[in-house]
Protein backbone atom coordinates (compact mmCIF):
# COMPACT_ATOMS: atom_id res chain seq x y z
CA UNK A 1 0.00 0.00 0.00
CA UNK A 2 1.04 3.56 -0.48
CA UNK A 3 1.76 7.22 1.35
CA UNK A 4 -0.84 9.47 0.86
CA UNK A 5 0.48 12.84 -0.61
CA UNK A 6 -0.85 15.70 -1.87
CA UNK A 7 -0.29 15.97 -5.50
CA UNK A 8 1.07 18.95 -5.30
CA UNK A 9 3.51 18.77 -2.66
CA UNK A 10 7.19 18.62 -3.63
CA UNK A 11 7.65 15.35 -2.20
CA UNK A 12 4.80 13.45 -4.14
CA UNK A 13 6.50 13.77 -8.21
CA UNK A 14 10.17 13.10 -6.75
CA UNK A 15 8.72 9.64 -4.76
CA UNK A 16 6.40 8.70 -8.10
CA UNK A 17 9.61 8.65 -10.38
CA UNK A 18 11.72 6.88 -7.81
CA UNK A 19 9.25 4.67 -7.74
CA UNK A 20 7.94 4.53 -4.51
CA UNK A 21 3.79 3.98 -4.41
CA UNK A 22 2.10 7.19 -3.32
CA UNK A 23 -1.94 7.95 -3.96
CA UNK A 24 -3.41 11.26 -4.33
CA UNK A 25 -5.76 12.12 -0.92
CA UNK A 26 -8.61 12.10 -3.19
CA UNK A 27 -8.43 8.21 -3.99
CA UNK A 28 -6.94 7.22 -0.68
CA UNK A 29 -10.06 8.52 0.93
CA UNK A 30 -12.20 5.75 -1.14
CA UNK A 31 -10.65 3.09 0.09
CA UNK A 32 -12.62 1.09 3.21
CA UNK A 33 -9.22 1.22 5.19
CA UNK A 34 -7.79 2.97 8.31
CA UNK A 35 -4.01 4.26 6.98
CA UNK A 36 -1.59 4.82 9.82
CA UNK A 37 -1.64 8.79 10.65
CA UNK A 38 2.09 9.31 10.78
CA UNK A 39 2.96 13.22 11.43
CA UNK A 40 6.72 14.62 10.64
CA UNK A 41 7.13 17.73 13.35
CA UNK A 42 9.93 19.55 10.67
CA UNK A 43 12.09 21.23 12.55
CA UNK A 44 15.38 21.87 9.91
CA UNK A 45 15.34 24.65 7.80
CA UNK A 46 15.26 23.22 4.30
CA UNK A 47 11.26 21.61 4.86
CA UNK A 48 11.50 20.09 1.79
CA UNK A 49 14.26 18.08 1.31
CA UNK A 50 13.82 17.05 4.94
CA UNK A 51 9.74 15.81 4.29
CA UNK A 52 10.98 14.03 1.01
CA UNK A 53 13.59 11.95 2.86
CA UNK A 54 11.04 11.02 5.82
CA UNK A 55 8.36 10.19 3.35
CA UNK A 56 10.45 8.15 1.10
CA UNK A 57 11.36 5.66 4.03
CA UNK A 58 7.89 5.73 5.47
CA UNK A 59 6.12 5.37 2.42
CA UNK A 60 8.78 2.16 1.47
CA UNK A 61 6.07 -0.53 3.40
CA UNK A 62 2.97 -2.38 2.35
CA UNK A 63 0.90 -0.44 4.79
CA UNK A 64 -1.27 2.93 3.55
CA UNK A 65 0.51 5.81 5.61
CA UNK A 66 -1.76 9.25 5.84
CA UNK A 67 1.59 11.48 6.27
CA UNK A 68 0.69 15.18 8.43
CA UNK A 69 3.25 18.12 8.12
CA UNK A 70 3.32 20.05 11.25
CA UNK A 71 5.44 22.93 12.23
CA UNK A 72 5.95 24.95 15.76
CA UNK A 73 3.11 27.61 16.28
CA UNK A 74 5.08 31.00 16.22
CA UNK A 75 8.45 30.07 14.96
CA UNK A 76 9.06 31.32 11.23
CA UNK A 77 11.00 29.33 8.98
CA UNK A 78 13.35 31.75 6.85
CA UNK A 79 14.60 28.94 4.73
CA UNK A 80 11.40 27.99 2.86
CA UNK A 81 8.37 29.34 1.07
CA UNK A 82 5.35 31.33 2.67
CA UNK A 83 3.24 29.87 0.07
CA UNK A 84 4.51 25.84 0.87
CA UNK A 85 4.05 26.09 4.30
CA UNK A 86 0.46 27.71 4.22
CA UNK A 87 -0.41 24.98 2.04
CA UNK A 88 1.10 21.85 3.42
CA UNK A 89 1.96 22.26 7.34
CA UNK A 90 -0.25 23.02 10.38
CA UNK A 91 0.84 24.45 13.64
CA UNK A 92 0.93 22.28 16.67
CA UNK A 93 -1.37 24.31 18.57
CA UNK A 94 -4.23 23.09 15.15
CA UNK A 95 -3.37 19.33 15.51
CA UNK A 96 -3.26 19.13 19.65
CA UNK A 97 -6.36 17.87 19.91
CA UNK A 98 -5.81 15.06 17.10
CA UNK A 99 -4.31 11.54 17.37
CA UNK A 100 -1.89 9.87 15.66
CA UNK A 101 -0.17 6.30 15.09
CA UNK A 102 3.12 7.87 14.82
CA UNK A 103 5.09 10.89 15.15
CA UNK A 104 8.65 11.27 13.74
CA UNK A 105 10.45 14.77 15.25
CA UNK A 106 13.37 15.79 13.15
CA UNK A 107 16.72 17.42 14.33
CA UNK A 108 17.69 21.39 13.94
CA UNK A 109 20.78 22.88 13.61
CA UNK A 110 20.77 24.79 16.93
CA UNK A 111 22.77 21.97 18.89
CA UNK A 112 25.43 24.70 20.13
CA UNK A 113 22.36 26.19 22.17
CA UNK A 114 21.40 25.23 25.37
CA UNK A 115 17.57 23.92 25.42
CA UNK A 116 16.90 26.47 27.85
CA UNK A 117 17.84 29.24 24.94
CA UNK A 118 15.70 27.46 22.15
CA UNK A 119 12.85 30.06 21.24
CA UNK A 120 10.16 27.36 20.53
CA UNK A 121 12.05 25.01 23.48
CA UNK A 122 8.37 26.03 25.51
CA UNK A 123 6.46 24.81 22.92
CA UNK A 124 8.28 21.19 22.11
CA UNK A 125 8.05 19.78 25.83
CA UNK A 126 4.97 20.41 25.51
CA UNK A 127 4.82 18.36 22.34
CA UNK A 128 6.84 15.80 23.84
CA UNK A 129 4.28 15.69 26.89
CA UNK A 130 1.57 15.54 24.15
CA UNK A 131 2.98 12.80 22.59
CA UNK A 132 2.05 10.45 25.59
CA UNK A 133 -2.01 10.92 25.65
CA UNK A 134 -2.00 11.60 21.62
CA UNK A 135 0.83 9.88 19.44
CA UNK A 136 1.64 5.99 19.72
CA UNK A 137 4.75 5.35 18.88
CA UNK A 138 7.85 8.35 18.72
CA UNK A 139 10.41 8.60 16.56
CA UNK A 140 12.91 11.13 17.71
CA UNK A 141 15.70 11.90 15.31
CA UNK A 142 19.58 13.63 15.99
CA UNK A 143 18.93 16.86 18.14
CA UNK A 144 15.11 15.89 18.28
CA UNK A 145 16.33 12.70 19.77
CA UNK A 146 18.98 14.54 22.18
CA UNK A 147 16.07 17.09 23.46
CA UNK A 148 13.43 14.04 23.98
CA UNK A 149 15.87 12.00 26.67
CA UNK A 150 16.87 15.64 28.31
CA UNK A 151 12.95 16.22 28.76
CA UNK A 152 11.94 12.44 29.74
CA UNK A 153 15.39 11.86 31.70
CA UNK A 154 17.81 14.56 32.26
CA UNK A 155 20.51 13.11 29.81
CA UNK A 156 22.64 16.03 28.69
CA UNK A 157 24.28 16.65 25.60
CA UNK A 158 27.84 17.07 25.04
CA UNK A 159 29.70 19.51 22.70
CA UNK A 160 32.12 17.35 20.88
CA UNK A 161 35.56 19.16 20.36
CA UNK A 162 35.68 18.23 16.63
CA UNK A 163 32.15 17.83 14.21
CA UNK A 164 31.56 14.32 14.03
CA UNK A 165 31.47 13.71 10.20
CA UNK A 166 30.80 11.33 7.92
CA UNK A 167 29.73 7.73 7.79
CA UNK A 168 31.08 5.76 10.64
CA UNK A 169 30.43 1.87 11.77
CA UNK A 170 27.63 0.79 14.31
CA UNK A 171 27.61 -2.46 16.14
CA UNK A 172 24.05 -4.02 16.41
CA UNK A 173 23.56 -4.14 20.16
CA UNK A 174 20.17 -5.32 20.35
CA UNK A 175 20.24 -8.47 17.71
CA UNK A 176 16.39 -9.73 18.91
CA UNK A 177 14.87 -6.09 18.84
CA UNK A 178 11.83 -5.60 16.62
CA UNK A 179 13.44 -2.21 15.68
CA UNK A 180 16.54 -4.29 13.87
CA UNK A 181 14.49 -7.15 12.46
CA UNK A 182 16.71 -8.03 9.52
CA UNK A 183 19.72 -5.44 10.17
CA UNK A 184 23.33 -6.99 9.56
CA UNK A 185 26.10 -7.29 13.15
CA UNK A 186 27.57 -4.00 11.82
CA UNK A 187 26.18 -1.14 9.84
CA UNK A 188 26.73 2.51 8.17
CA UNK A 189 25.69 5.50 9.07
CA UNK A 190 25.64 9.38 8.05
CA UNK A 191 26.87 11.57 11.43
CA UNK A 192 26.66 14.88 10.99
CA UNK A 193 26.61 16.53 14.51
CA UNK A 194 29.18 19.01 16.76
CA UNK A 195 26.96 17.17 20.12
CA UNK A 196 26.77 14.02 21.28
CA UNK A 197 25.10 11.95 23.91
CA UNK A 198 27.65 9.71 26.32
CA UNK A 199 26.93 5.96 26.87
CA UNK A 200 27.54 6.34 30.55
CA UNK A 201 24.32 8.84 30.35
CA UNK A 202 22.26 6.53 28.88
CA UNK A 203 23.16 3.46 31.19
CA UNK A 204 22.19 5.73 34.27
CA UNK A 205 18.45 5.98 33.42
CA UNK A 206 16.82 2.77 34.31
CA UNK A 207 14.90 1.47 30.94
CA UNK A 208 16.69 3.07 28.27
CA UNK A 209 18.72 1.12 26.17
CA UNK A 210 21.06 1.43 22.84
CA UNK A 211 19.91 -0.30 20.33
CA UNK A 212 22.85 0.56 18.21
CA UNK A 213 26.08 2.10 19.11
CA UNK A 214 29.36 2.73 17.98
CA UNK A 215 33.06 3.10 19.42
CA UNK A 216 34.02 6.51 17.73
CA UNK A 217 30.64 8.06 18.04
CA UNK A 218 28.93 6.58 20.78
CA UNK A 219 25.06 5.62 21.03
CA UNK A 220 23.36 5.98 17.92
CA UNK A 221 19.62 4.65 18.63
CA UNK A 222 18.40 4.32 22.18
CA UNK A 223 14.81 2.97 22.80
CA UNK A 224 13.08 4.87 25.89
CA UNK A 225 10.02 1.69 25.85
CA UNK A 226 8.62 3.53 29.03
CA UNK A 227 7.30 7.08 27.05
CA UNK A 228 6.76 4.53 23.69
CA UNK A 229 9.71 6.12 21.60
CA UNK A 230 13.10 5.69 20.06
CA UNK A 231 15.69 8.05 19.31
CA UNK A 232 18.21 8.46 17.00
CA UNK A 233 20.98 10.58 16.93
CA UNK A 234 22.58 9.78 13.49
CA UNK A 235 20.73 10.20 10.02
CA UNK A 236 19.65 6.96 8.14
CA UNK A 237 17.07 9.82 6.38
CA UNK A 238 19.72 11.49 4.84
CA UNK A 239 20.38 11.12 0.79
CA UNK A 240 22.99 10.04 -1.04
CA UNK A 241 24.68 13.28 -1.25
CA UNK A 242 23.56 15.03 1.79
CA UNK A 243 26.94 15.32 3.75
CA UNK A 244 28.43 16.37 0.30
CA UNK A 245 26.00 19.61 0.37
CA UNK A 246 27.25 20.06 3.74
CA UNK A 247 30.68 20.08 2.86
CA UNK A 248 30.29 21.99 -0.03
CA UNK A 249 28.35 24.93 1.41
CA UNK A 250 31.11 25.36 4.14
CA UNK A 251 34.13 25.22 1.92
CA UNK A 252 32.43 27.69 -0.27
CA UNK A 253 31.66 29.66 3.15
CA UNK A 254 35.31 29.43 4.00
CA UNK A 255 34.28 27.57 7.35
CA UNK A 256 37.01 25.29 8.72
CA UNK A 257 35.72 21.84 7.11
CA UNK A 258 37.53 18.33 7.11
CA UNK A 259 36.08 15.53 4.10
CA UNK A 260 33.70 13.56 5.93
CA UNK A 261 35.11 10.44 6.53
CA UNK A 262 34.35 7.14 4.79
CA UNK A 263 31.92 8.53 2.03
CA UNK A 264 33.75 9.49 -0.79
CA UNK A 265 35.78 6.83 -2.71
CA UNK A 266 39.43 7.00 -0.82
CA UNK A 267 38.13 9.90 0.73
CA UNK A 268 38.64 12.17 -2.34
CA UNK A 269 36.00 14.95 -2.89
CA UNK A 270 36.12 15.12 -6.25
CA UNK A 271 34.59 11.12 -6.89
CA UNK A 272 30.66 10.55 -6.12
CA UNK A 273 29.32 9.08 -3.06
CA UNK A 274 28.09 5.81 -2.55
CA UNK A 275 24.70 5.22 -0.64
CA UNK A 276 25.90 2.46 1.84
CA UNK A 277 23.29 2.91 4.34
CA UNK A 278 19.90 3.16 2.20
CA UNK A 279 18.98 -0.50 2.95
CA UNK A 280 19.14 -0.30 6.64
CA UNK A 281 17.75 2.84 6.75
CA UNK A 282 14.36 1.41 5.05
CA UNK A 283 14.37 -1.45 7.57
CA UNK A 284 14.75 0.41 10.47
CA UNK A 285 12.05 3.09 9.69
CA UNK A 286 10.21 0.13 7.85
CA UNK A 287 10.25 -2.11 11.47
CA UNK A 288 8.96 1.02 12.77
CA UNK A 289 6.00 1.61 10.84
CA UNK A 290 5.79 -2.44 11.36
CA UNK A 291 5.50 -2.28 15.22
CA UNK A 292 3.39 0.29 15.12
CA UNK A 293 0.61 -1.37 13.05
CA UNK A 294 1.02 -4.10 15.16
CA UNK A 295 -0.06 -2.35 18.10
CA UNK A 296 -2.09 0.55 17.35
CA UNK A 297 -5.71 0.45 18.46
CA UNK A 298 -8.07 0.42 16.05
CA UNK A 299 -10.23 3.16 16.75
CA UNK A 300 -7.62 5.74 16.82
CA UNK A 301 -9.35 7.77 19.49
CA UNK A 302 -8.27 4.89 21.78
CA UNK A 303 -4.29 6.25 21.65
CA UNK A 304 -2.87 7.41 24.66
CA UNK A 305 -6.04 6.00 27.05
CA UNK A 306 -5.54 2.84 28.93
CA UNK A 307 -6.18 -0.83 27.67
Amino acid sequence: MPITLPQTLPAYEVLSREGVMVMSQDRAARQDIRPLRIALLNLMPKKIQTETQFARLIGATPLQIDFHLIRMSEHETKNTAAAHMDAFYRPFRDVAGERFDGLIVTGAPIEHLPYEQVTYWDELRRVFDWTQTHVHSTFAVCWGGMAWLNHFHGVPKHMLDAKAFGCFRHRNMAPASPYLRGFSDDVLIPVSRWTEIRQPDVDAVPGLVTLIGSDEVGPCLVEDAAHRALCIFNHFEYDSTTLKEEYDRDVASGKPIEVPRNYYPDDNPARTPLNRWRSHAHLLYGNWINEIYQSTPYEIDRIGKPD
